[in-house]
């Protein structure tokens, strides 16, 4: 009992001095309050003794002055005057004085997302809705140009030329604007109006799936990585090209761009701009609506006489450019071959038939894997590949109709000619593996999804013919967008021909 008695004295002894110190702790704190009431208490105070003697200054600024404290008098009423000229200034443009206040620039770093296959793809789609309206208003402009529908076109043309001629232009395209936000809001207010020259292509849209295997990863990565590949170097040549006219890389072109320069500074200085606006005008619509028609339809003419297609044409890229100069010093450094190249070339140059240049010899003969392009398909020498298939694009055609597995699925090499879209059977054996399709008996065109499973929009081409039961397919095309142009390019020219032949 005794060894407890000084245990418990501990104890005591230690709550005692918490408590002392947790009382030493509010008296601090109570003393800190203390000292803040105060100083408020004395903060109000001269706040009130400044406000009363503003008040008192105001009714004293008012009455007379006196005789005898007229200097005095004069001070005051002038630094009242002064102040409140500040106060009315600080009250009107403060706020504007403030907004022109220079700061230090913040450089913001955004941070960048991880790599995602659910955002790339919906990234993708996002980019082709937002430029759809773009994509359209393009290809009706091209269709209005090419003379798609002759009444538009030729309606179109009459408008344009008449508003260029009575000075109206820039009322016109304005109006146009105008037109076209208004039937926007008509369309966003619920009405259905749809107005193109040029059918749209249906497009099989999927939703997006919410997980993907590595496999469709992996090729969801290709798509674009090729997407953006050709993107890339397309962008690239024009841009090059470019550089390359205005650096005097090609003098003998860039010559020409200066003296139409002079020509059009020489007339801005002596001409009206009433006149000049005009004369612009009227080019641009007999160029774009007339002269380029007939450019298109006569490709001879075109290479001949067709001034800014033939300098785009000839502007080289600077790949183009490197290879042309390693050509000419290889050639510097083998005379021999050179020679030998030349007499090569002599002798090719007799042979050929007289009246027929060397382009028009290569395209006419164009060969294939199994012999003349003509001769394998049955056409005529004047059936000849397009100049962006003339090697062909590898696909395989799938015949749905068809059961057996043999006849099914047929690896080969698609062209397209002016009239006949060819498939060319990589097996060995007869031509009858081979497909022709007259491009003017085809009923529908659309792209195509293979297999439903891999992300994007597929890589292939359904073709409707009133032969097959259900469409041909041309799958596994890596070049399948560029394919799909060409084709469907060529078809749009085939019936508008035919339209206006029957019309």
């Amino acid at each position: 009992m005794k060894s407890k008695e000084p245990s418990i004295l501990i104890i005591k002894e230690e709550e005692e001095l918490r408590k002392l110190r947790e009382e030493t702790n509010a008296e601090t704190l109570r003393q800190e309050l203390e000292k803040e009431r105060q100083r408020r208490l004395e903060l109000e105070q001269r706040v009130n003794e400044v406000l009363k003697a503003r008040a008192e200054e105001v009714p004293a600024a008012q009455q007379p002055a006196k005789p005898q404290a007229q200097a005095n008098g004069t001070d005051k009423s002038s630094h009242t005057v002064s102040s409140r000229l500040q106060k009315w200034f600080g009250d009107k443009f403060g706020e504007y004085v403030e907004d022109f206040r220079f700061q230090p620039e913040e450089n913001t770093v955004e941070a960048e997302e991880p790599l995602s296959a659910r955002r790339l793809t919906e990234n993708m789609r996002r980019l082709k809705r937002g430029a759809k309206p773009v994509t359209n208003f393009m290809k009706n402009l091209s269709a209005l140009l090419d003379w798609y529908s002759i009444y538009t076109s030729a309606i179109a043309f009459i408008i344009y030329i008449n508003a260029v001629w009575h000075g109206w232009a820039i009322p016109m395209f304005l109006f146009l604007a105008i037109l076209r936000l208004s039937l926007n809001y008509l369309i966003a207010r619920g009405w259905r109006i749809q107005w193109s020259i040029v059918p749209e292509v249906s497009e099989h849209m999927e939703n997006p799936k919410e997980d993907l295997t590595v496999s469709e990863k992996f090729q969801l990565v290709l798509d674009v990585a090729q997407k953006a590949q050709n993107l890339f170097g397309k962008m690239a040549d024009i841009l090059e090209k470019f550089k390359n006219l205005f650096m005097w890389v090609q003098p003998e072109i860039t010559q020409k761009l200066y003296i139409a320069l002079w020509a059009a500074f020489i007339a801005s200085c002596f001409l009206p701009y009433r006149i000049l606006g005009l004369a612009l005008g009227l080019y641009a619509g007999i160029k774009f609506f007339l002269i380029d028609f007939i450019f298109k339809r006569c490709p001879r003419l075109r290479a001949k006489y067709d001034t800014p297609y033939i300098i785009w044409i000839s502007l080289l890229t600077d790949p183009q450019l490197k290879e042309r100069s390693n050509a000419t010093v290889s050639r510097r450094l083998s005379g021999h071959e050179k020679l030998q190249t030349a007499a090569s070339r002599s002798y090719v140059g007799t042979s050929a038939p007289t009246g027929i240049s060397k382009d028009e010899d290569t395209s006419r003969f164009h060969t294939t894997k199994r012999g003349n392009f003509h001769e394998v398909f049955n056409l005529s020498e004047n059936e000849r590949p397009l100049p962006v298939c003339e090697n062909g694009w590898r696909c395989c055609l799938i015949n749905r109709d068809r059961k057996m597995p043999t006849d099914y699925i047929r690896n080969g090499v698609l062209y397209v000619t002016e009239n006949y879209l060819c498939f060319e059977s990589s097996k060995s054996g007869s031509s009858k593996r081979n497909k022709v399709i007259k491009l003017s008996d085809i009923t529908d065109i659309q792209k195509y999804k293979v297999l439903s499973v891999l992300p994007g929009s597929g890589m292939g081409i359904a073709v409707s013919t009133p032969s097959t039961q259900k469409p041909l397919v041309f799958g596994a095309m890596v070049h399948r967008d560029e394919a799909f142009e060409a084709i469907f390019s060529q078809y749009v020219k085939i019936t508008s021909a035919s339209s206006n032949s029957e019309s």
